[in-house]
């Protein structure tokens, strides 16, 4: 039987690293590859560049985003998921899956909403993680 132990919860251990606002959503983008702080600003509407900035620190040390610097005129960065991180990707394949099925059944004000998700992971992707 699972203990639910609060002490070694592991969803516990996993909300303090990927738990804060807009910190999946930056990992859900880099589920599709390399991309670089203007692209993930632009993908996730209403981040402030400070917050994003913050959350990518946050997953660098926690080593699950990787941050290559390119020494050229005009510098540039590029952000892309570790092996860590790519571990993740299964999380959020389920949590796209989960909100797809509850949004048929969530109505505003008389009106269905579709949630659609971003994430364009192939089966097989997921399948050689």
């Amino acid at each position: 039987m699972y203990s639910m132990n609060k002490k070694s919860c592991g969803v516990e251990k996993t909300l303090k690293i990927i738990g804060a606002k807009w910190t999946i959503l930056i990992i859900r983008d880099l589920c599709d590859g390399v991309r670089r702080f203007g692209q993930l600003r632009r993908s996730l509407d209403g981040i402030s560049p400070r917050t994003l900035a913050l959350r990518l620190k946050q997953l660098e040390k926690e080593g699950i985003v990787k941050r290559k610097v390119f020494q050229e005129i005009p510098l540039h960065v590029e952000y892309s998921l570790t092996g860590k991180g790519a571990s993740l990707r299964e999380i959020v394949i389920k949590m796209r899956e989960w909100g797809q099925a509850a949004a048929k059944n969530l109505r505003v004000k008389g009106e269905s909403r579709e949630i659609t998700s971003r994430v364009k992971i192939e089966s097989s992707k997921a399948e050689g993680m």
